[in-house]
């Protein structure tokens, strides 16, 4: 995973200025929040290795197969809702060094491998579906866009059709992770050393992003982010032997130490998360061949899936 995205985490605040965006810089580590770590700590009933915790396993259970791990290290997610005219497709950006990226669809009700797509080589390390358009996390700090349309002719092909994004790439201030609720899109920075910040696009039917004012607080460590009517849920994590995180932050809190504020234990590698039906689809990137060869705490080859109301 982090290469690219640590060495996003370094660019310089100068970027923010530029895109007319508030300059920020990374907040110190933070100790304010504490997560519910309690465990049985014996080993967990639908995944690999030891429990994550009990808060964990008490809400979430074992989801579809991801699809092409031999090759491929899953990242972003996204929900792209009545794909078909009914059933809602699961997109998950994934990379491999050197290769096209590829956009896997899932059928969230069968959990069926629907199809991949192959777009320009990318960590792809967000996704986000709204508004006709599929977005992209691309390199430097960018987002790419693509027209559903063609994304959906292309899913339903054989093989792995290639895919060319529409336009130039946007600028901002981080894409280390993407998501959407409505027409907005949120983008923010991975940051393993403190808390960094993200931002909201309005999108427009033409995919153009128009920044809103104000950065909101992100958790140190962010590596996805799932948007609801009523709360922000972040999925942290860093590293392959150490657990990560689930916040559960109210939606629109520009600061994260909200005595409202919840987090609890998952298991390591997490990586988007997702809404679909009531039911919160959390990626990992543990197994992955590349990850699964350096033995991490949990190799985790499936989705997660958990009611958002427990959350």
């Amino acid at each position: 995973m982090n290469t690219w995205k640590r060495k996003a985490a370094t660019l310089t605040a100068s970027v923010a200025v530029a895109l007319g965006t508030t300059a920020v810089a990374a907040g110190p580590a933070s100790a304010a929040i504490s997560c519910s770590e309690t465990s049985s700590g014996k080993l967990a009933s639908f995944y690999s290795g030891l429990s994550a915790s009990y808060a964990y396993d008490s809400r979430f259970a074992k989801g579809p197969a991801v699809p092409e791990l031999d090759t491929y290290t899953p990242q972003g997610i996204a929900t792209w809702y009545s794909w078909d005219g009914g059933n809602d497709l699961l997109v998950i950006g994934a990379y491999r060094a050197g290769h096209d990226a590829h956009l896997i669809g899932i059928d969230a009700k069968t959990g069926k491998h629907v199809g991949t797509v192959a777009i320009a080589a990318t960590h792809a390390g967000g996704v986000a579906i709204t508004q006709g358009w599929a977005f992209v996390a691309g390199e430097g700090n960018t987002i790419r866009k693509y027209k559903l349309s063609e994304l959906k002719a292309a899913m339903k092909k054989s093989g792995t059709p290639y895919l060319k994004q529409v336009g130039e790439a946007r600028k901002v201030y981080a894409a280390s992770f993407l998501t959407s609720y409505g027409d907005n899109l949120y983008s923010g920075k991975f940051n393993e050393n403190g808390r960094d910040k993200m931002y909201r696009y309005k999108v427009g039917t033409d995919g153009s992003l128009t920044t809103q004012s104000g950065a909101y607080e992100v958790p140190t460590k962010t590596q996805g982010l799932m948007v609801t009517k009523s709360r922000f849920v972040f999925s942290t994590s860093y590293g392959n032997d150490n657990r990560g995180n689930l916040y559960v932050v109210d939606a629109g809190s520009r600061d994260i130490d909200k005595a409202s504020t919840r987090c609890f234990r998952s298991p390591s590698m997490n990586e988007g998360i997702t809404e679909s039906g009531g039911y919160a689809y959390l990626v990992f990137e543990s197994g992955a061949a590349q990850y699964v060869a350096k033995n991490p705490r949990n190799i985790i080859r499936n989705l997660h899936k958990g009611k958002v109301s427990g959350l």
